[in-house]
């Protein structure tokens, strides 16, 4: 008899090469955690996971399910594929959910942060776990400029040339650029993201925030929904995946983001 089982885990993503097994590409976190399960489950498994990161993009609270004909309580799934873990990804909660739930099509919303790191000299003891921007910045003027991506837009100007989605249409529900203990954060709250979109969002606020371009510089940019003229891609050093909303009947076991973690974490309990 086959059952659904759904994860909460975490990792640093530093030394991976993204979430998305693929054949050409090796050392994934989705491959290093399905040959995890299997050691548990006694067959291979797919898993699949609420949203794709990308290499070096971090994850608080992922989700993620695996259908197996394996019985198995939760702790056995819980300690059992720890142990088979590398130190840098550990799995959270489990919970055996209903086959209608669906990790990636059952949530509802997606929470981004970005921690930015504004000095002169780089974060050595905070090396790709923060981004760096080595200018001072107008959080203030970045703040009202991220604003402007509220509600229902088409985000080509700040979608990836490999992204896959089926349309850059998505809702942005919150965004908010400010600084907590030194460090700058830009969080966002979305039904869905682009390929890159959180990065291409922060390297065209910098450009805001040093002064290189105006408010009304950034409105145009979404206006044209093109990359033609978008600034870079900005690191994925500081990019972190906090998690995704799903209906409270599913009743995931999703757990509190930690207090040492940087940033104000209230809007995603309104999520």
């Amino acid at each position: 008899m086959k059952r659904r089982v759904a994860l909460c885990f975490c990792y640093q993503g530093t030394a991976y090469n993204g979430w998305q097994k693929q054949k050409e590409i090796r050392n994934t976190i989705q491959e290093v955690m399905e040959k995890a399960i299997a050691q548990i489950a006694q067959h291979p498994v797919e898993l699949i996971a609420s949203g794709r990161t990308d290499r070096g993009v971090h994850a608080l609270r992922q989700v993620a399910h695996f259908d197996t004909t394996a019985v198995r309580d939760s702790p056995a799934w819980l300690f059992g594929v720890n142990r088979y873990l590398p130190e840098d990804i550990a799995i959270q909660t489990v919970t055996e959910v209903d086959f209608d739930f669906h990790a990636r099509f059952s949530a509802q919303q997606r929470f981004y942060r970005y921690v930015l790191y504004p000095a002169q000299i780089r974060p050595v003891f905070l090396k790709n776990k923060v981004g760096w921007f080595f200018q001072s910045l107008d959080v203030k003027v970045m703040n009202e400029a991220i604003q402007l991506l509220l509600g229902e837009h088409d985000f080509s100007s700040f979608r990836s040339a490999d992204c896959q989605a089926k349309t850059p249409v998505k809702i942005i529900s919150h965004a908010r650029v400010y600084l907590f203990q030194g460090l700058i954060c830009f969080d966002m709250a979305a039904n869905g993201f682009l390929h890159h979109m959180v990065r291409n969002i922060v390297g065209a606020l910098i450009y805001v925030g040093v002064g290189r371009w105006s408010i009304e510089q950034f409105r145009i940019l979404l206006a044209e929904k093109s990359r033609q003229k978008a600034p870079p891609t900005f690191s994925g050093d500081g990019l972190y995946f906090l998690g995704a909303a799903y209906p409270k009947n599913y009743h995931l076991e999703i757990p509190d983001i930690p207090e040492c973690f940087w940033g104000n974490n209230e809007f995603i309990n309104q999520g």
